[in-house]
């Protein structure tokens, strides 16, 4: 007997975590690319102004799917482990870095600000930090348009504090 691959629960419900937050995306006017090649990130989320036209940079967002949540006793707020090697990467980006943990079972995703959730934590670093860390997403972070608008906020708060554009080395002899 032949044993062929398989599509397994995993495989579905990664596609619709992913599937989620395209419609709330699109709910907004905005418009999300997959990444293929995930190296810390699933989707890119581009925002556009009331014109129509695209803004400037975009919202990382690393999605997250289980059929199972790990909800701590306050019934409020979910427990996720999350790598030191995404860590490295979410918190030296410039860009919002949002975690998403999707709920296959209810059909709800939860929210993180990855950047703004370490900053607040006192004394982490990431030097001394273990292999995995625990991060602890607020059940009230529903992922839906307005918190989707509410990624681009932080996405203009980035860009305001980046320095007035980048030049080209004049210096350089490459051509």
């Amino acid at each position: 007997m032949i044993v062929r691959k398989r599509r397994t629960r995993e495989h579905i419900i990664a596609d619709l975590s992913v599937n989620y937050i395209e419609r709330q995306t699109l709910l907004c006017g905005y418009t999300i690319e997959r990444v293929r090649a995930d190296y810390g990130y699933d989707i890119l989320l581009s925002t556009y102004d009331s014109n129509g036209e695209v803004e400037s940079g975009e919202i990382r967002i690393q999605v997250k799917a289980t059929d199972e949540l790990s909800i701590l006793k306050d019934n409020s707020t979910i427990s996720f482990r999350v790598s030191r090697s995404d860590l490295a990467r979410w918190l030296h980006d410039p860009f919002p870095v949002i975690l998403v943990m999707y709920d296959a079972q209810a059909d709800k995703a939860y929210w993180l600000y990855v950047q703004r959730y370490f900053e607040a934590l006192s004394g982490f670093s990431l030097f001394s930090a273990p292999n995995t860390v625990s991060v602890h997403i607020p059940m009230a972070n529903l992922v839906n348009p307005s918190a989707i608008v509410n990624f681009s906020s932080y996405r203009e708060n980035a860009i305001r504090q980046m320095p007035k554009g980048i030049h080209s080395d004049a210096n350089s002899k490459e051509v």
